[in-house]
């Protein structure tokens, strides 16, 4: 049975990812990174602690075949545009490179909608120069996962996500067709998606799923 490497667990993808992965028959082991460590204990699970900026040698007792990125922050909480590239560009690539080399074929990464490098937003330009980097690092399935608005349950209260989640549920019957992407996605369907597409072992190049294909892949089911 296989190895996964998850980064980013503690987020709002990557906990409902990693409750999927240890119920996962498709994986004996799971290892998680992360600056902290998780209220979770299960016996397919091993925590390593890590820095991202400094992953080398930290991975050097596992070998794994695939590797889930859910790492992911917002400039207001990184505190400036530098602590969020350090984040979603350079901890993602920091988090490939290690598994990589630790012998993942496999890397499947949630990004967002929109995300180009050439964007104006910066956050979706970042979004995109990431997917670009990772493009290149010659992955035998390189899977992007491209969410709207994600609705999840969180701690701290954002009133920006809050507005945007009820126009976005008022406008949805008119979110059909080419704007069918631009509807709201649950955090559990992101990470069913990218479970599911993990299924099968061949490899299958650059895929990118926007978001209504994530709700398509994931949106259904237990």
């Amino acid at each position: 049975m296989p190895t996964a490497f998850i980064a980013g667990a503690s987020g709002q993808v990557g906990r409902r990812l990693l409750d999927q992965l240890l119920a996962a028959p498709e994986y004996d082991r799971v290892v998680s990174l992360g600056r902290r460590p998780l209220a979770v204990t299960h016996p397919k699970l091993v925590q390593v602690s890590a820095d991202f900026a400094a992953l080398e040698g930290v991975l050097e007792d596992w070998r794994g075949e695939d590797a889930f990125c859910c790492l992911g922050t917002t400039i207001r909480q990184a505190g400036s545009r530098e602590a969020f590239r350090a984040v979603d560009h350079a901890a993602v690539l920091a988090f490939a490179w290690a598994a990589q080399r630790q012998g993942a074929r496999r890397f499947f990464v949630v990004t967002a909608l929109g995300a180009d490098p050439a964007s104006r937003n910066f956050y979706l330009r970042v979004k995109g120069e990431t997917e670009a980097a990772l493009a290149v690092l010659g992955f035998d399935t390189l899977a992007i996962f491209q969410p709207s608005l994600l609705l999840a349950r969180r701690r701290e209260f954002r009133l920006g996500e809050k507005v945007l989640a009820a126009v976005l549920w008022l406008a949805e019957p008119l979110l059909v067709g080419r704007f069918r992407p631009y509807r709201a996605i649950r955090t559990e369907a992101v990470a069913r998606a990218m479970l599911r597409c993990s299924f099968g072992r061949g490899a299958q190049g650059l895929l990118v799923f926007p978001s209504d294909e994530i709700e398509d892949l994931g949106g259904f089911g237990p």
